[in-house]
C-alpha cells in the first residue's frame, strides 16, 4: 500500500512538470524527491499508526472433526457434501446388530435379575430370607439395568446426526469402512453454517489504536473493487509467539524470534456484502483497515489507497 502512495506522488510530479514545463535540472528533479521523502515518510507513518492497515486478513470458520460415539462398520452414508444440513439430519449409519444383541442379552438377564429380585423380597416378607439377599438382587437389578441404559445410548449412537446447522466437506467415507471412535481419526469435516470470523493481523506498533467499536474495512481479494464496511469487535489479548506450556524443557530465546501480530476480530456490518456472501469459499483471503478517532483527516487517504489495493486484485501476478 505504501507503494501505491509513492507511485501516486510520482504520477503528480510528472504530470506537475509536464503541465507547467518544469526542466529536469540538479535542483528540481532532487527537490521533487526530496520533497517527496518528506511528504509522504510524513503521511506513511501518521496514517499508519492512527489508521492501522493489515495486509494479512482473512475469513476462519469453524469446523467440527465427526468422530463416531462407538466403532463399527458404515452400512449407509446419508450426507452429501457441501449440501446444506439441518441440525439432527443423519450423516451416516453403523451397522447396528452387535449393539442389538448386546441389548436383547442385557434385557434377558434384566429380567431375570428382576424376577430374582421379586422372589427375595418375598421371602423376606415371609421371614424366609435374609435382607442381604434382598440388597443383592437389587443391586444386580440396578446394575443390569444401567448396563441397559448404556447399550440402549451405544445403539442409538450408531446413526450419526448433524451437532448444529451446516455442511459437510471433504467426506471420503464409504459404505464397508470402519468407523473407529478414536479423537485421532475422525471421518468427516462439519462447517458450522454462519460461525464465522474476521480476523485481521495488525502490526504491534498500532496497539494503541486498536480498540472495540472502532470503524473498519474489509476488501476481498476474491472480490476485486469491493471494499465493505465493518467494526472492531475485539483485540485478542494474547499472541501465540509467546505463549508457554507446561513441560520439561526450559524456555528459551530460540533460534527465530518473531515479534508476531496482534489478531483483531471484526464484524462486516455493510448491507451490500450480503449477497456476496456465500460467493466466498471459507478461508478467503483479504485487507483490512481500522479507522480510529485520531487524526481523521488522514483516513480519507487510508480509504482511497484500501480501494486503489482492492482494484488491484484484478492483477493475478501481484499475487
Amino acid at each position: 500500500m505504501d507503494l501505491l502512495l509513492i507511485l501516486t506522488y510520482s504520477a503528480v510530479c510528472i504530470v506537475i512538470f509536464k503541465a507547467f514545463k518544469i526542466p529536469l535540472t540538479k535542483w528540481t528533479v532532487p527537490t521533487a524527491v526530496l520533497g517527496g521523502i518528506v511528504i509522504i515518510g510524513t503521511l506513511i507513518v501518521a496514517m499508519n499508526y492512527n489508521h492501522p492497515f493489515s495486509e494479512r486478513s482473512r475469513e476462519y470458520f469453524i469446523t467440527t472433526p465427526i468422530v463416531p460415539t462407538v466403532s463399527g462398520t458404515v452400512i449407509e452414508k446419508t450426507a452429501k457434501p457441501n449440501t446444506f444440513l439441518s441440525k439432527g439430519d443423519v450423516l451416516f449409519k453403523l451397522d447396528p446388530e452387535p449393539f442389538q444383541y448386546a441389548v436383547a442379552s442385557l434385557k434377558a438377564k434384566l429380567t431375570s435379575a428382576e424376577e430374582d429380585m421379586e422372589r427375595a423380597k418375598s421371602l423376606l416378607k415371609r421371614n424366609a430370607g435374609s435382607q442381604r439377599n434382598v440388597d443383592i438382587t437389587v443391586a444386580a437389578y440396578e446394575d443390569l439395568r444401567a448396563q441397559l441404559h448404556d447399550a440402549n445410548y451405544d445403539l442409538e449412537n450408531t446413526i450419526v446426526r448433524a451437532p448444529t446447522d451446516g455442511y459437510v466437506t471433504q467426506d471420503f467415507l464409504r459404505p464397508g469402512m470402519r468407523a473407529v471412535s478414536m479423537p485421532l481419526r475422525p471421518v468427516m469435516v462439519f462447517v458450522h453454517k454462519d460461525e464465522v470470523n474476521y480476523i485481521g493481523w495488525f502490526r504491534q506498533n498500532s496497539l494503541l489504536r486498536l480498540k472495540p467499536g472502532y470503524a473498519a474495512e474489509i476488501s476481498f481479494d476474491a472480490l476485486p473493487g469491493k471494499v465493505f464496511s465493518a467494526e472492531v469487535v475485539a483485540v485478542l489479548p494474547a499472541m501465540s509467539e509467546g505463549q508457554l506450556q507446561a513441560s520439561g524443557d526450559l524456555m528459551s530465546l530460540g533460534p527465530i524470534v518473531k515479534p508476531g501480530r496482534v489478531a483483531v476480530t471484526m464484524k462486516i456490518i455493510d448491507p451490500d456484502f450480503e449477497p456476496y456472501r456465500k460467493q466466498l469459499p471459507g478461508g478467503a483471503f483479504a485487507q483490512s483497515a481500522i479507522y480510529s478517532d485520531h487524526a481523521e483527516h488522514l483516513a480519507i487517504m487510508r480509504k482511497v489507497l484500501l480501494r486503489m489495493a482492492s482494484w488491484m486484485n484484478y492483477l493475478f501476478p501481484f499475487h
